[in-house]
Formats: C-alpha cells, structure tokens, sequence
C-alpha cells in the first residue's frame, strides 16, 4: 500500500459518525463513507452532495480564485482535481466567479449576489484566497475581508476544520525542536459564523471625551455554542477521545457561557476527556508542547490565531488545508494561508494547502473517498520525491516553483492509474 497524507489520527472504532464529515479514517488510512446520524437533539451537518443518491457521479463546482495567489493555486488545484476525480469515473463541472478584490474590482462590491447564488447552488466550492494591499484603504464594507465572511455567513457553514500534522517529510521545516515537532498531530475546530466578526453593535463612535472610538461585540448564544461543540465532541471521539475547549472564561461573560454549555454537554461523551485552557495559556502550550492536544474547540477569533501558530509548527502556513461545512448545503473548501500579493504571479507560491482542500472537497464534501486518496498520496509522493517550494525547503531537496509543484503532482496522480492504493 503506498503511504498516504493521513490529516487525521485514527484511534477509534468506526460507530457513530459525524454525519457528512468522515473525519476519521481507519487504521490502514482508507475513509468509511457511510453517512452518518445521530439522536435527533445532536447537531449534523450535511453537506448536500455528499448525501445525495450514490449512483450521482457528476458534480458542480464554483471556483472562487479570489486575489493574489488564489488565481495560481486554484488553476493547479483545478487540474488536479479533475484528473483524479476523472479517474474515478467522477464528472465534474465547474463555475468561476469572482470574490474579494477581484469582485470589487469588476462590481464595487466583495460579494456580488450572483457569486453567492451560484456558490449555494453548487454542490461544493473551492476558494483560493482574498486581499492585497490594492483594496485596504477601501471602507470596511467594501473591503475583500467583508465578502469573505458574507460568504461564510450566507454559507453558513458554521464548523471550520483545520488538520495540522508534521509530515515526517518536512519535520526539518518546523520552527520547533525535532522532539517537541515530531508526531504533532491534532485538529482545531473553530466557530465561524458567530463572535466578534459578525456580532453587533459595532463601529465607531467618539465617547464622553470626545475621543474617536472603534467597538466590536464578541457574542455567542447557547445553540450556536451547542452546535460547534457537539462537532468537536464527534470528532474528538474519533480520534484519540481528548477534547480542549479553549475561551478567556476568567475575563469575557461570552467565553463564560462557552465554558458552562461545552462542559454542560460532556455529559453526553463520557469516552471523550474534556479540559479548558485560557487563550493566553494555549497559545503558549501549542508552541512548548503541541503533542498534548488532540482536538481544540474555540471561538471565532481564537480559532483564527491558533490554526495559524498550529501551521508553523507543521512547518508551513502553505501546507494546510481546510473544510467549512454546515447544517446543509454545500461546504467551502480552502487554504487556511492568506493571498501573500508580495508574491503573487512569481511563481513562488506552495500550491499544496490548497490542492489537499481539493482533496477535503472531494472527501467531506462530495463523500468521493477514493478520488480523495489519489490526491493525497500523489502529494505525500512528490514530497517523498524531494521537491519543495520555498516555504518548505532545505538542504537537500530540489527547489521549485508553484507550476512545478503542481506538475508533479499531477504525474504523481497520473502514475497511480494502474496503481492500488
């Protein structure tokens, strides 16, 4: 069997799944697809293909380039797509719309309407990256992060999955010391609809001083902390049944409801060992010793900052994916890296974050495990194979750029035709 890109550890026995979200492969890394259910008080998401008929082979997907490097890695991360899916006998067809700068660039607005109608109607979608320094003096509302979170928001795809795991490939890219890097494998499972991004009031003001204020409302209610927890419990469950809560409960009344409902609902997953950690603390744990966690639930805002320090210690922010899912319809699949414009269109950029969200998008999102597979081991091949884009290179290894990163891994997947898994 050859060695696949194992995000998730697998340490539980295959009951009781997650619905839509196979988060959980088996011992010898090939995903269970059934879809799963729960009692009907338990939170499920389902993603709209990957709950469809098993005889549908043929799918619709929105490609939303976005700015910087987005149009670059959503370009290689197309083709791969396509030619696993292709050898899967899987059809795929896809819209491209426009998100972000580029969208404000051609409509004044970061989410034109029709992106977002055409986003809902397909059955996944796949989003390079949003921003630049061209559009950041634009008035918030108008500015590429706004339509990104519209996009979330009218998504609602609530429950951010975001795999961080030191591939033994690139242990010598981490920051960290070899003892302290090696073996890290965990999931953060971050609130992405509600907190401090969408809550109101906010805006700006000048107070009893006549000083010119900004404010922001981080607010959460039980159901949408139940809904995100109950994910984290699911998925904790199905990997190594350890479960850290992360919130400032000593300080926010909001994090204070957070710790009183996820530890409210742990009564429900005696098999799951949950803890709590301040913010400021976990954030220091991660770098000192990340191999104590396993999954970390948080908050909008703290998921934010912790998926992105839990990046450097897999060695780069340009290797992880991400999955966005909701209670229906279709999931938003993307890199969790920003759109690095000081680099974009130089042929510089790590292409693979994004191709493995291709891979989470047929996985997760269209429940096509096999065609997931593929892309997974023809990127552990190239890895093995010694090519390393900037980001990730070191003595050794053959540096090359995005096109070449993506080249090779395509003849990666190409080679795998007549290949078993």
């Amino acid at each position: 069997m050859a060695a696949q890109l194992n995000l998730i550890t697998p340490l539980k026995s295959q009951t009781n799944f997650l619905p839509c979200l196979n988060l959980f492969p088996t011992s010898n890394s090939n995903i269970n697809n059934s879809i799963l259910t729960n009692r009907s008080k338990f939170t499920t998401l389902r993603c709209s293909a990957a709950t469809a008929t098993p005889t549908k082979r043929s799918y619709t997907i929105t490609l939303l380039p976005g700015d910087g490097i987005g149009p670059e890695i959503i370009s290689i991360a197309k083709d791969v797509l396509h030619l696993a899916a292709s050898l899967e006998g899987i059809e795929l067809k896809y819209q491209e719309m426009p998100v972000g700068g580029s969208a404000i660039d051609l409509t004044g607005v970061p989410l034109p309407e029709e992106t977002l109608s055409v986003a809902k109607q397909s059955d996944a979608i796949l989003l390079g990256a949003i921003g630049g320094y061209k559009w950041d003096k634009l008035e918030k509302k108008l500015k590429p992060e706004t339509g990104l979170l519209q996009l979330r928001s009218g998504l609602d795809v609530f429950a951010n999955l975001r795999p961080a795991t030191v591939l033994p490939q690139l242990i010598d890219c981490t920051t960290l010391k070899r003892e302290v890097a090696e073996g890290v494998d965990l999931m953060v499972v971050r609130e992405l609809t509600s907190g401090i991004y969408f809550g109101e009031p906010r805006g700006f003001g000048v107070n009893e001083k006549g000083e010119e204020i900004g404010f922001n409302t981080e607010v959460y209610s039980a159901s949408q902390i139940d809904r995100i927890a109950r994910v984290a419990f699911e998925t904790a469950r199905k990997r190594r049944g350890k479960l850290c809560s992360v919130d400032k409960a000593n300080v926010l009344e909001a994090s204070m409801l957070w710790r009183k409902r996820v530890t409210a609902m742990a009564a429900d997953y005696p098999d799951v060992e949950l803890s709590h950690m301040y913010i400021d603390n976990a954030a220091m744990q991660l770098v000192r010793d990340p191999k104590q966690f396993d999954t970390i639930l948080t908050n909008n805002i703290f998921g934010d900052i912790l998926s992105d320090e839990a990046s450097m210690i897999s060695g780069s922010i340009g290797m992880l994916p991400s999955a966005s899912i909701g209670q229906s319809g279709p999931g938003l699949f993307e890199p969790i890296h920003g759109s690095a414009p000081d680099i974009a269109g130089q042929d510089k950029a790590n292409p693979l974050a994004t191709i493995l969200s291709a891979a989470m998008l047929l996985r997760y999102g269209l429940g096509e495990s096999k065609a997931a597979d593929i892309i997974e081991a023809a990127v552990m091949e190239t890895l093995n194979l010694g090519f390393r884009t900037g980001d990730i290179f070191s003595a050794g290894n053959k540096l090359v750029g995005c096109q070449e990163m993506g080249d090779q891994v395509l003849k990666a997947v190409d080679s795998r035709v007549s290949a078993p898994l």
